[in-house]
């Protein structure tokens, strides 16, 4: 542990990049994926099980802590770390992107946004100021900075505006954070699909001299192959020097393809939204537990696992907690898709180290590939 924050590269195998980021609260190390904790907590699991399968670090969401419990309350009881039980680094996101997505009657202009709450209809702003004030309330280790995220396919005139105008926002956001030591704001690249933007973000981020950089604006209905286009030529324009972070990514072969290109660190919601729709990650690819086919299998998801609910669990029986509606069904398969990731995050990481990630690329894809159905 350090009282700063430093992100210190240990070892590269062409863009693939293997580091840890330190701060008082610990370290993470990277490649990370970081479980979502939308209001304060990973659905469907205990703290205590996130951090026992592998978890340097979790999200939470302002925009939802915001509107409930509050900022405010959740500071008068001591933070988001003593609240939600985790001790270790929390990443807040800035808000903008649910403000976009979910707020009802919303209004932007240069100052910021105002809208509706989509749970009770009150009135609420949301500045960069604001965003990165809300953020500290929260006492979260890594603070994004307020950003306008655009809908792909979009215009490009309305891709740029929104870029120039998350630009400024950044400037905002930098001052309104200061200097807090052990702390971090990042920047967010934007630009949508169109190249000369998302490389004239970065630079100017860049020129900005944030602690660390995210690329957002990605996996918002663009193809896979364009989202790995524009991060193969963002990437290069951030600093080395600096920890990368992909919003809101993804599957595990977005994974996979994105620290190819250069990413190290991750969130998304699909392992655990998945989780509580019956979808299973494995290394044998997904498997569909609402499946009748599964109804008799006697084997567990993957009987040499580490993680219980992968291998004392038989396909029959989880099948049947799907069908019977039963709330067990939703946490063991949470519990087996966030295993799932930490573990391919830990083969990601042990395979940069040891200079051979691109075999390890092929061959976990094979397995995907390859599969595991048992015979009808």
């Amino acid at each position: 542990m350090t009282e700063k924050f430093t992100f210190t590269l240990h070892a590269t195998d062409g863009m693939a990049r293997r580091g840890t980021v330190s701060m008082p609260r610990g370290d993470i190390r990277t490649p990370a994926f970081m479980p979502v904790g939308t209001a304060g907590t990973v659905k469907a699991m205990y703290p205590g099980q996130v951090r026992e399968l592998g978890s340097d670090i979790i999200l939470g969401n302002t925009y939802h802590l915001m509107l409930r419990p509050g900022a405010e309350r959740v500071a008068k009881l001591g933070g988001l770390h003593v609240f939600a039980n985790w001790p270790h680094p929390i990443l807040t996101d800035s808000g903008g992107f649910q403000v976009m997505s979910l707020a009802q009657l919303r209004k932007l202009d240069e100052n910021g946004v105002t809208f509706q709450s989509h749970i009770d209809g009150r009135r609420y702003e949301l500045t960069p100021e604001r965003s990165i004030e809300i953020q500290g309330l929260l006492d979260s280790d890594i603070q994004m900075q307020l950003d306008e995220c655009v809908a792909l396919p979009s215009s490009e005139a309305e891709i740029e505006r929104a870029m120039r105008l998350s630009l400024r926002w950044a400037e905002r956001s930098k001052a309104a954070f200061g200097e807090q030591p052990g702390k971090a704001v990042f920047g967010i690249v934007q630009g949508g699909d169109v190249p000369r933007l998302r490389i004239a973000s970065a630079e100017a981020l860049r020129d900005m001299d944030f602690k660390g950089y995210s690329i957002g604006g990605l996996a918002v209905g663009e193809p896979q192959h364009v989202m790995l286009e524009i991060l193969s030529i963002t990437t290069p324009v951030l600093p080395a020097e600096k920890p990368r972070y992909l919003m809101g990514v993804g599957t595990p072969d977005d994974i996979l393809e994105s620290v190819a290109r250069g990413v190290d660190m991750f969130d998304c919601v699909m392992p655990t939204r998945a989780g509580r729709h019956g979808l299973a990650f494995t290394r044998f690819g997904k498997v569909n537990l609402k499946n009748a086919r599964h109804a008799e299998d006697h084997r567990p998801l993957d009987e040499a696992s580490d993680c219980p609910a992968s291998r004392d669990y038989s396909r029959a029986y989880l099948h049947h907690l799907f069908k019977a509606n039963e709330t067990l069904a939703a946490m063991l398969l949470t519990w087996n898709n966030l295993a799932y990731y930490q573990q391919l995050m830990a083969g990601i990481r042990g395979a940069i180290d040891e200079r051979r990630f691109e075999d390890f690329r092929l061959a976990t894809k094979a397995g995907w590939a390859r599969g595991d159905i048992a015979p009808l």
